[in-house]
């Protein structure tokens, strides 16, 4: 049995979004966050880091967003949204979660909380300023290399594909959103029109405008 804890529109989107086109069974788990359910003695005795999301698939806890995904996507191999290990394109998809995790979702914890990266809170509002250049940056990047995909991998799309997504849906808050960005509009909207992502976005009570 898969429970994936989430919040709608957190990171967990991700994992939602994965865990509908891969057709797994599981349950939605609601985190409040407006009581810091994340932060409460029994979500903590499962996921120490406190945070959104958590899997427990028969009983054992897995947190971190990137881990999740990796290990969902190895685990349905029929869904083919995982290329094979050891093959070149692999490779590219390992390389392209990292940069989804390390350089995206990493940045938009300091987008989203500038004053946990500063000890001066009037510093707040620069930490803010440098961390959306350096989003705009890495879109900016990320739409050269996708040019006209249509995905991430080429003519194949991948669990990286949900995971950017969530990202250019976060980066609807930036000065210039991300999905201005022709080829990451064009992508958000390939993914928009699939069943599976319109039913996580539906279970999740998120509305449009979707990125």
């Amino acid at each position: 049995m898969i429970e994936l804890y989430y919040n709608p529109g957190n990171a967990s989107l991700f994992p939602h979004l994965l865990l509908r086109e891969l057709g797994a069974p599981f349950e939605l788990r609601f985190v409040d966050r407006t009581i810091d359910a994340q932060k409460s003695p029994a979500y903590l005795a499962l996921n120490p880091q406190g945070k959104i999301p958590l899997l427990v698939e028969d009983g054992r806890p897995i947190y971190e967003t990137v881990a999740i995904g990796l290990h969902l996507a190895d685990a349905y191999p029929a869904a083919g949204l995982a290329p094979a290990v050891g093959t070149a394109r692999r490779a590219d998809y390992l390389r392209w979660m990292a940069v989804i995790a390390n350089t995206l979702q990493a940045e938009f914890r300091a987008w989203f909380y500038p004053h946990e990266f500063t000890t001066d809170p009037a510093g707040a509002e620069a930490v803010k300023a440098a961390v959306g250049a350096r989003l705009a940056a890495a879109f900016a990047r990320i739409a050269d290399e996708l040019g006209e995909g249509p995905w991430l991998l080429g003519d194949r799309m991948s669990a990286a594909d949900l995971y950017l997504l969530m990202m250019v849906r976060w980066g609807r808050t930036l000065p210039v959103p991300a999905r201005d960005l022709p080829a990451l509009g064009r992508h958000a909207e390939r993914l928009l029109a699939r069943p599976a992502v319109k039913a996580a976005f539906a279970a999740e009570g998120l509305e449009a405008p979707f990125v």
